[in-house]
């Protein structure tokens, strides 16, 4: 079996979609068409620059640089393109809140507008105008998107969904035709694999992306949470220790190394045939067609989580929001732009070239046909309508986003997991870690 760099597996799908950065001439004319009748008018000689992540699936980056070429063509608005991994993004995004000055636009991760909501354009007036022409926002992008006041401080562009990845004939020798629906098969589930020698297993380390939302929907599956409805801290409760025991239980049957796996590992293991099931975008598919990597592409498939005693999904999926800058000397313009990025013109290309790494967060696209054309990316299509955001279910603010970055969920999982502390011992010391951020 070949080696599997971190970078081939981001690619993967780069074979799938656009192949060139320029803007089409059948997009070009779009944007043209849509300028000229667009509510916002840029500024004369206006520029912009935006920062974004670097992107994960080559086809989504070209798609997106594409509608950019295409906005500069039909509006004069020049736009310098940056991006950079998390690490260095998220600092940057608050830099440039805190100073005044940096990028007009930080496309980011998570809620980080909300650190920072009085350093945030009002987008109110093109959020809503998305909204009513594309069938509404779902309520995970209007609660991201919308400071405590209901006003719209980030345009919550794209959902990534993170869901269960698993190899079909390693499940139906383990005695089950699909993934369980329900925790306690898919416990049996996970026992099995162990016992044939096919192992699954899930990131333990301080994983950002797929340690974060594996960790959360185990907490809530079970009624556990950071915060009740008015921010107090409730993490260390029965239903949380409930959780823990259980994830105890699910671990015992973990491929060995998880405890140190950060985001690229499981992605690892998977296409090397050492791991049988783990959640991850639809990354490892991706690589797996590109590569020419057949009988694991033919051989694998995905599903929801499970949903546990609470009787409902609880799934945490990535958002990536566009977060436009106050300070921008050219507000009508960084307008402009966003309304743009969401026209169905441009954004059923932006799906297209996502090949189902990124989701919609308006109605409207979920009959977008990358949806059904590879049956294997549909559960992809439902992750806006399913997610919770880890502020669940309190506010976003300074508090869940600061516990958040800090890994209490992941490190007090990880700690039952491991053995490290027993499940009391873990809920007690993460009620601790989290109230300190919550009584500031």
């Amino acid at each position: 079996m070949p080696k599997i760099t971190r970078r081939q597996v981001v690619q993967g799908a780069s074979s799938l979609a656009l192949s060139s950065a320029i803007a089409s001439p059948m997009l070009l004319e779009a944007a043209r068409a849509w300028a000229a009748e667009s509510p916002w008018k840029p500024e004369s000689g206006a520029s912009l620059r935006m920062l974004r992540w670097k992107r994960f699936v080559k086809a989504e980056g070209e798609a997106f640089k594409a509608s950019l070429d295409a906005f500069t063509k039909a509006t004069g608005v020049k736009i310098r393109l940056d991006s950079e991994g998390f690490e260095d993004l998220r600092p940057k995004a608050a830099v440039a809140a805190n100073i005044g000055s940096g990028p007009d636009v930080i496309w980011g991760i998570h809620a980080d507008a909300h650190l920072y909501p009085n350093a945030m354009m009002d987008i109110s007036d093109v959020c809503n105008y998305l909204g009513k022409k594309y069938g509404g926002w779902y309520p995970i992008a209007e609660h991201y998107g919308k400071d405590k006041n209901g006003k719209w401080i980030n345009l919550p562009i794209t959902i990534s969904g993170n869901l269960l990845n698993y190899r079909i004939s390693m499940i139906q020798k383990a005695g089950f035709e699909k993934i369980p629906n329900n925790t306690k098969d898919f416990l049996k589930l996970m026992q099995n694999l162990k016992k044939n020698g096919t192992p699954g297993g899930f990131a333990l380390g301080n994983a950002s992306g797929d340690g974060n939302c594996w960790t959360h929907w185990i907490l809530w599956s079970h009624g556990g949470r950071v915060v009740d409805e008015k921010d107090n801290v409730v993490i260390n409760s029965p239903e949380t220790i409930a959780s823990l025991e259980y994830v105890k239980e699910l671990a015992e049957n973990f491929i060995v190394g998880t405890a140190s796996w950060l985001d690229g590992h499981n992605n690892k293991a998977f296409l090397q045939g050492a791991c049988s099931l783990t959640n991850n975008g639809i990354s490892i598919y991706a690589a797996a067609v590109r590569q020419g990597m057949k009988e694991i592409a033919a051989d694998m498939d995905h599903a929801y989580f499970p949903i546990g005693p609470v009787g409902k999904p609880t799934e945490f999926h990535v958002a990536f929001p566009m977060m436009p800058y106050k300070h921008t000397k050219y507000p009508n313009a960084v307008k402009a732009l966003l309304a743009w990025l969401m026209e169905k013109d441009q954004y059923n290309a932006f799906l297209q070239g996502s090949v189902g790494y990124l989701s919609h967060s308006l109605r409207a696209y979920k009959n977008h046909p990358v949806w059904t054309e590879d049956p294997k990316r549909t559960v992809y299509r439902d992750v806006a309508e399913r997610s919770r955001s880890f502020a669940h279910s309190g506010s976003l603010g300074y508090a869940a986003s600061s516990v958040f970055a800090d890994f209490v969920v992941v490190n007090m999982v990880a700690e039952a997991a491991t053995g490290a502390k027993t499940p009391k011992k873990a809920a007690e010391d993460a009620q601790r870690r989290a109230e300190r951020y919550y009584k500031v």
